[in-house]
């Protein structure tokens, strides 16, 4: 592979729309799924929405990993997508706690294909020494999907109701998936699907190589977790009308940073990239617990989008440069399944600490801003005592 070829080709850029219009089929629904839940009477139990939804999401990353390295990175794709345009359709037809749940457990199985297969196909067509870039790029593709579905998914669901709203969500999915299934498999030695692939060894759950990009990535990510559950009600609390506004700030900021972010990675390494952003992001955390208005919501917000800016495309690529080409679906999954256990843990325990009690939100952020340090230390401790640097640095 040409190391100084262009890496805006037809195949990214398809690659990225799928990817848009995917984040923004299942993020769109977010910002009004609390009160969707306390209408079908289980408001108690709002740390469930994200957390059930994360949980089958790492649960299926050995098998979207596998798969991935043995089906192909275009039907892992496909079915990740196909998940997000069924689920749409549900919603309607849920009428109890106990059936929402249930559906919130299939939906997480959408994550939890789609983004391995993607990660390991941009490998496959981008050459190692742009990885930082390429996936910085996707991920900005990502987040402005997650930044248009809350804000195009509140908006639906104000002026044509809430049914509208989910089946919007699959139209988005619908065309994430004719996309997807129109690109070029990238795998070499293919295999036919058989069921054999579901079956999962110990070995093949987690690629033990890559387990210190996944510490990072667990304790970060609960930052994310704790804001997808608090921040809907704490945006009613402070009188925002549209509880999409502090994604679509927060979003917008990260895909700013993210046109220089994944250069900066390939240049001057992932390791001071990473440790930058990790101390923007418990800052912005901190921020949104010490403040108490919109004009500090959208302060962290903002900040909050630009350390996740700065560290997503600099985790991503260091999981790849840990891992070994065969094995980059299993490595992808493993970093993910870090990242939902770290959004499902932050989600789970913010809701339950949280219990509708708006007076507790604050000093759960602040908690929270001391978990996302750990990362910070970690990462300063793991360099400290490996000095050695990832196969990109050494160049």
């Amino acid at each position: 592979m040409d190391d100084n070829k262009s890496i805006y080709t037809l195949p990214f850029a398809l690659l990225c729309l799928s990817s848009l219009l995917f984040s923004a089929s299942f993020n769109m629904i977010i910002p009004e799924l609390p009160n969707y839940l306390s209408q079908l009477g289980g408001a108690e139990h709002k740390g469930l929405i994200i957390a059930l939804f994360t949980l089958t999401a790492g649960i299926s990353r050995p098998f979207s990993g596998k798969l991935t390295d043995k089906w192909g990175r275009v039907p892992v794709m496909a079915v990740g997508s196909i998940v997000c345009f069924l689920c749409g359709f549900l919603y309607p037809i849920i009428s109890s706690v106990a059936g929402f749940f249930m559906l919130r457990l299939v939906h997480g199985f959408s994550t939890g294909f789609k983004p391995t297969s993607t990660s390991a196909y941009i490998a496959d067509i981008i050459p190692h020494n742009r990885w930082g870039e390429a996936l910085g790029m996707h991920g900005l593709c990502f987040s402005i999907g997650g930044a248009v579905g809350p804000a195009i998914g509140s908006y639906i669901a104000e002026d044509f109701g809430i049914n509208t709203m989910f089946y919007s969500s699959s139209v988005f999915a619908l065309l994430s998936i004719v996309i997807v299934l129109n690109m070029k498999e990238t795998l070499k030695n293919k295999e036919r699907f058989n069921l054999s692939m579901l079956k999962i060894r110990r070995d093949e759950i987690v690629e033990l190589r890559v387990i210190p990009a996944g510490i990072v990535t667990l304790l970060s990510y609960t930052g994310y977790g704790v804001i997808l559950t608090l921040i809907p009600d704490w945006s009613e609390h402070l009188g925002i009308g549209n509880k999409g506004l502090f994604f679509t700030a927060y979003t917008l900021s990260s895909i700013a940073i993210r046109f220089v972010s994944g250069k900066v990675a390939d240049r001057y390494g992932r390791i001071p990239v990473m440790i930058v952003g990790l101390f923007i992001i418990a800052v912005a955390v901190l921020l949104l617990g010490l403040g108490n208005s919109i004009n500090g919501l959208i302060l962290g917000a903002v900040i909050y989008g630009i350390g996740t800016g700065i560290l997503s495309p600099a985790v991503n690529a260091w999981t790849i440069d840990l891992s070994l080409p065969q094995h980059r679906g299993k490595a992808m999954a493993t970093m993910y399944i870090a990242l939902e256990a770290g959004i499902g843990g932050g989600a789970l325990l913010a809701g339950y600490a949280y219990h509708d009690d708006i007076s507790r939100i604050p000093a759960i952020f602040i908690v929270n801003s001391i978990v996302i340090l750990l990362a910070f230390f970690y990462i300063l401790f793991w360099n400290h005592k490996n000095k050695r640097h990832t196969p990109q640095e050494r160049e």
